[in-house]
């Protein structure tokens, strides 16, 4: 793989950039490593007109865009044999700024993470409505109400538990715990239904909320750590076992269970992904507004 260089963006209005984190895989030396690609031409057109229509309340939705160091090798969206998370990575890629990756298709509007201002109160909000998402989705695939959700239980990137633990860190430092806000709720909420009736669109969010974290979501605790928490790391960012082999694990069974998605299936999921970091973006708002 080729390696490219990434820096961090501040949130952009969505139809400047919608991706709230940068996806990725730890690499043997300890970085993280990407791959993008380009969607088929017949999805690139139906994304276009979707912006171009959705344009007004898209500016109003938000926001976000982080990214770290990062190797990037191309993956070619539909192509047949090709592993659907290679897909996933590729229209996740897209939706960077040019500054983030050499993929990116969007111009940066923002100033860099690092001239972020986050409050304690703003990083609680966003950490009180992560813990309420990442609650949503462990249930929902313990639940397993479409049997093949049962393949993603306890895969050891849940967060909710650790999040459970840094708010009692936080409670114990004397702030108070705020209870879950508008982008926290009407994620979850959106998440449960999609999960009932549209189980493609479901694993969309399922793969963008969990790799983000893991990749850009650390270099924002990180940078956001050394500004407010005199560089204490939370236990939101820390994992029990070897990280990449934990993501693989999931890639494994992502391409597995999408292997008998139709092609229309597996474009229906890829075109989720836009939405996916609209509302992931919601909730990144908090630490900066």
């Amino acid at each position: 793989m080729a390696p490219a260089a990434a820096s961090l963006t501040a949130p952009n209005a969505l139809a400047a950039t919608s991706l709230p984190f940068l996806h990725g895989r730890k690499s043997g030396g300890g970085g993280v490593s990407v791959h993008a690609g380009a969607p088929s031409p017949s999805r690139a057109v139906a994304v276009v007109a979707r912006r171009l229509w959705g344009s007004a309340s898209s500016s109003r939705r938000m926001v976000v865009a982080a990214a770290t160091a990062a190797e990037m090798a191309p993956a070619a969206s539909g192509e047949e044999g090709k592993p659907f998370v290679e897909e996933m990575r590729a229209v996740a890629m897209r939706l960077h700024t040019k500054d983030q990756a050499k993929e990116g298709e969007k111009e940066p509007q923002a100033p860099p993470v690092a001239r972020w201002e986050p409050s304690v109160d703003g990083y609680l909000r966003f950490l009180v409505d992560s813990k309420l998402v990442f609650e949503t989705l462990e249930t929902i695939v313990d639940r397993a109400a479409v049997p093949w959700y049962a393949e993603f239980r306890n895969t050891g990137l849940e967060r909710s538990e650790q999040l459970k633990k840094d708010l009692e860190w936080f409670k114990e430092q004397g702030h108070t715990i705020p209870e879950p806000s508008a982008p926290g709720t009407t994620y979850a909420s959106y998440l449960e239904e999609l999960a009932e009736k549209d189980s493609q669109a479901f694993i969309c969010h399922f793969y963008n909320v969990y790799f983000a974290h893991t990749a850009g979501g650390r270099m924002i605790g990180k940078k956001v750590s050394e500004k407010i928490l005199n560089k204490k790391e939370l236990e939101f960012y820390k994992w029990e076992g070897n990280l990449s082999q934990l993501l693989q694990n999931v890639r494994n069974k992502l391409n597995e269970v999408a292997s008998s998605w139709t092609r229309e299936e597996k474009d229906h999921c890829l075109d989720e992904t836009e939405k996916s970091f609209s509302y992931s973006g919601d909730l990144l708002r908090h630490i900066f507004t």
